[in-house]
């Protein structure tokens, strides 16, 4: 006789419920653990290259890179995990118990698309709370080479921006308003598609108009020498958030903070969509990990002495590795504005929420 309670069993919702956190969590610990240390391989050697740098930079680096790695990789490690607790339990008949004492294809996923909710929104608040802070200040860091970087929030690094037919290079953008200041500003004179000239300054202020340069080195390349002032007056007529809105990435900023910025983007006539695509795509994100559960459910139904559990797992591997190949390409058509910012964050998700009920209302058949 089926049971039309959502959850009809308290004990197995918290047997289900606690199976799932786990299972997903060790997945989570194992890939972190495992990409860090290759992350760390690869960028020590930068990193001690630096004057003055040792084991508490490296230490800094492991703090700053954990948070986003766990962030990143969380959608895959629920998605294993969940794909490890459903082969187990149909290899141990517990899916059959469950389908004999009356429960539904849905009723079995439900403890675990539950606990997938909770789990959503700890990693939104996660996101918006330290790996925004921890991208914002890597981002910077690893910009100006490892060397120390200004503790400003709002810090940007390798900003490139145009004057006409100058191309700007600067390595840090730091400060607000009228206290933005530039640190390794990089001029690109150009003169009828060659460059004519390079200027490179240490820091850069606003001046009435423009921006002083100090300790400015230009280089003429048709002359080949190279001119020294203390201080030059440049880039005239160009305003602040020509640096400050030339390189908005939605990781680095909160909610509301990136919510600003696209008003500003507005304001300053600037294109909006990469900006809008990754605003809607903070909610969406932790979202999906919602999906994973219904995606990995094909690998609990099925008899297990037929010998497909293996291929039903994989079929789920495959499923929810699909949704993210689909989820960055659309998001990557969105941030070009070939597809509308909601429609690029969200249709995924709907996609693959229709495919997985599909499925899983195959499985009740």
């Amino acid at each position: 006789m089926t049971n039309f309670n959502f959850l009809p069993s308290r004990r197995l919702a918290l047997y289900m419920g606690r199976l799932f956190l786990t299972r997903s969590f060790a997945v989570l610990v194992m890939l972190v653990l495992v990409l860090m240390a290759l992350d760390l391989l690869g960028e020590s050697g930068k990193i001690l290259a630096v004057p003055g740098n040792g084991e508490p930079e490296l230490w800094r680096y492991v703090s700053l890179r954990v948070p986003m790695i766990a962030s990143r990789f969380l959608p895959f490690a629920v998605l294993l995990g969940t794909l490890i607790a459903l082969t187990s339990l149909n290899q141990n008949s517990e899916v059959v118990a469950m389908k004999a004492a009356g429960l539904s294809a849905h009723q079995v996923l439900a403890p675990m698309i539950i606990a997938s909710l909770g789990v959503a929104l700890l990693a939104f608040a996660f996101n918006e709370t330290i790996v925004v802070r921890a991208s914002r200040t890597a981002d910077a860091w690893t910009g100006a080479d490892y060397k120390p970087i200004p503790p400003d929030s709002g810090v940007l690094s390798n900003v490139w921006a145009r004057d006409g037919e100058q191309l700007v290079h600067v390595r840090i953008v730091a400060g607000r308003g009228a206290d933005v200041r530039l640190e390794g500003v990089t001029i690109y004179r150009r003169n009828t598609g060659s460059i004519g000239a390079m200027v490179d300054a240490p820091l850069a202020r606003q001046r009435p108009g423009g921006w002083r340069l100090f300790d400015a080195r230009i280089y003429d390349t048709e002359m080949n020498v190279v001119r020294k002032a203390a201080t030059l007056d440049t880039l005239d007529a160009v305003e602040t958030t020509r640096f400050t809105l030339a390189k908005i990435n939605a990781t680095s900023q909160d909610f509301q903070s990136l919510e600003q910025a696209i008003v500003d983007l507005d304001r300053a006539g600037r294109p909006t969509a990469e900006a809008r695509s990754g605003w809607w795509h903070k909610i969406s994100g932790p979202l999906a990990i919602a999906l994973m559960p219904l995606l990995a459910g094909i690998a609990a139904f099925g008899l297990a002495r037929s010998g497909q559990v293996l291929i039903r797992a994989a079929i789920g591997m495959a499923l929810g590795f699909t949704y993210f190949l689909v989820d960055n390409l659309s998001l990557a058509l969105g941030n070009v504005g070939a597809y509308p910012p909601v429609l690029a964050a969200w249709a995924p998700f709907l996609l693959f929420l229709f495919i997985g009920e599909m499925v899983l209302v195959r499985s009740e058949e």
